[in-house]
């Protein structure tokens, strides 16, 4: 087969607009299965060519979610550099499809039909269509529409990249914390993918509980931070802030748990919440969990094409048989005799059956932090020096600091020089700043692991720190498994700091195998990072799970270049959670005597 290098994000967006122009020429079902096969694989731990590569279809088919047929055009693509049904859609409907349908209000079948009518083909067809006012001419679109779509070009061009976590989380606990002012609010939360924490989002999501819906929607769009309004009716509204969309979704106070787990997701994770039910003659939707045991038809809860019930109404349709659960979203689970399972866990990666057997992990919290072996001073690139970093790591209530400066090599300038004895005058400051602290302090360095792994520090230097993170920042493509592993290896190295050197939304980083990855740190006592700047969040949640499930020890920190950004670390322990960390995995919640052995001091 050919070596291309395919990363997974790479096949996952394939099927992704393989999903949306299937669904712009209403086929059934297959959209729905080509997006959840597309997040499966987005979020494999392994690299999915290569399976392809190693052991064809029937590899690649062991991914949950991937059938045959979409296994064999995984190993067609990986061969060829293309899969030929793909190309016949690509020419039957010639579009920018993710662009023109970041545009608000128009989805799939809306692209198909602007394409057949006026030749749409993307962003700037659109605005000239739209400016022309040739758009309301078209059947099921109107002045109105037509209007709707000019205002919000502009914004899709600006905002086709997902959002960051740390942009919209901020956001969505301004959000609530406004929704907390609403009297008619009752109980408030925010859901989807945000609620899980996932690195990246589309909108903030907020479900209230209120017995009158108007007021709440009322209260919610008088919000002053709230830019324009988008849309408001009895019981949803939606609102743009800081250049997010903000979805509010009101509902009857004793339906609120079951409506909250619904919009929380995983859609993957729900299909599987839902099939228990139907094992147990119930019926779970964002209503409730209902007895159907005695209902000869109680439907799937689902719409026909497989996504979630969204409308106004509230007919009670979906209220079929005798309601057990709902109030909350423990009560929903134990319907179903199962504990509740943290939102972070919710991917259908194994946890409904690890709750089944009562083995869902002991998640790690945020307050069981003792430090941050990973940050910056002003002897690189930060802003803040040696002292007023450590007193603020002693501000949280750190027990240790590890003062980690980028060193000279490859992909660093500025760093502190290594040749020049630079490095080595700075142990001496940090030595000082230690004795006068009441938390430890730890010298280290980030060395810069080059293409072919080795440490751009010299062993002898190495030798004499405390800590040493060890991380890629050159040559950030293609395969960096063997790469790592070297670094991973190398007797001095104590940590692999940011293994993939991704960038949001900016560059998708180094391919790894992070099982082989893991294998190796655990067998040489190296703990690899999940970096919690909200710009990387690497190791992402399901390569945390990769090396947990492989023995591998995990450090999350925040990289800081000031004593702000060691608040940054929640996101890093979200993240880990996500890959179902617990305390016991992660080397800087251990004690100052535990991580002194692991440093070997």
């Amino acid at each position: 087969m050919s070596e291309r290098n395919v990363r997974n994000d790479e096949l996952a967006e394939l099927f992704e607009e393989f999903a949306d122009l299937l669904e712009a020429r209403d086929v059934e079902y297959k959209p729905r299965a080509y997006r959840l096969a597309a997040e499966n694989i987005r979020d494999y731990p392994e690299n999915v060519a290569e399976m392809a590569r190693e052991g064809g279809a029937e590899r690649v088919g062991e991914i949950d979610r991937v059938g045959d047929a979409i296994a064999a055009k995984v190993v067609e693509y990986v061969e060829t550099g293309e899969i030929a049904e793909l190309e016949e859609a690509r020419a039957e409907l010639p579009v920018d499809m993710a662009g023109l349908t970041s545009v608000e209000g128009v989805g799939p079948k809306s692209v198909a039909s602007l394409y057949d009518a006026l030749g749409i083909e993307d962003l700037d067809d659109l605005e000239e269509a739209a400016r022309e006012e040739r758009i309301r001419e078209i059947s099921g679109f109107g002045p109105k529409t037509e209007q709707n779509i000019l205002d919000n070009v502009d914004f899709a061009r600006q905002t086709q990249q997902r959002q960051l976590l740390a942009d919209a989380r901020p956001l969505a606990e301004d959000v609530l914390a406004h929704v907390e002012t609403i009297d008619a609010a009752n109980r408030w939360e925010v859901a989807g993918s945000l609620r899980r924490w996932r690195a990246t989002i589309g909108d903030v999501d907020v479900l209230v509980a209120s017995a009158d819906p108007e007021a709440v929607v009322s209260g919610f769009t008088d919000w002053p931070d709230a830019d324009d309004v988008i849309e408001a009716g009895t019981n949803k509204a939606s609102v743009r802030s800081r250049g997010i969309r903000v979805d509010l979704r009101v509902t009857d106070p004793e339906e609120f748990g079951a409506a909250l787990q619904y919009f929380t997701g995983s859609k993957a994770h729900n299909i599987r919440v839902r099939d228990r039910a139907i094992d147990r003659d119930l019926k779970v939707n964002e209503y409730g969990v209902f007895d159907v045991s005695g209902v000869e038809d109680p439907g799937s809860g689902e719409g026909t094409d497989g996504s979630r019930t969204s409308s106004d109404e509230s007919d009670g349709s979906q209220r079929v048989g005798e309601k057990v659960a709902g109030h909350t979203e423990a009560e929903l689970y134990d319907a179903l005799d199962l504990p509740l399972i943290p939102p972070e866990l919710r991917e259908d990666r194994g946890e409904v059956q690890a709750a089944a057997e009562d083995a869902l992990p002991d998640l790690l919290e945020l307050d069981q932090m003792r430090g941050d072996l990973h940050c910056h001073t002003n002897w690189s690139d930060g802003r803040n020096s040696i002292a007023e970093m450590v007193a603020g790591a002693e501000e949280r209530g750190y027990d240790y600091v590890a003062i980690t400066d980028h060193a000279t090599g490859p992909g660093m300038v500025g760093g502190v020089g290594v040749e020049d004895d630079d490095l080595e005058a700075q142990l001496a400051e940090v030595r000082e700043v230690d004795d006068d602290a009441d938390i430890r302090v730890f010298a280290g360095v980030e060395a810069n692991v080059d293409s072919e792994g080795e440490i751009s520090v010299r062993d002898s230097l190495l030798e004499e720190l405390d800590c040493v993170v060890a991380s890629p920042h050159a040559a950030l493509d293609g395969d960096g498994t063997e790469r790592l592993i070297r670094a991973a290896e190398h007797p001095s190295v104590n940590v692999v700091g940011h293994p993939t050197g991704r960038q949001l939304n900016q560059r998708p980083g180094l391919d790894v195998d992070f099982g082989e990855l893991a294998a190796a740190a655990a067998d040489a006592g190296t703990a690899l990072e999940v970096n919690a700047n909200p710009n990387r969040l690497d190791l992402r949640g399901g390569a945390v799970k990769a090396a947990i499930d492989a023995g591998a020890t995990i450090a999350i920190d925040t990289d800081a270049h000031r004593p702000e950004s060691f608040d940054l670390l929640r996101y890093g322990v979200h993240t880990a959670r996500r890959g179902w960390a617990e305390r016991d995995d992660v080397l800087n919640a251990w004690s100052l005597d535990e991580v002194e052995s692991f440093l070997g001091l």
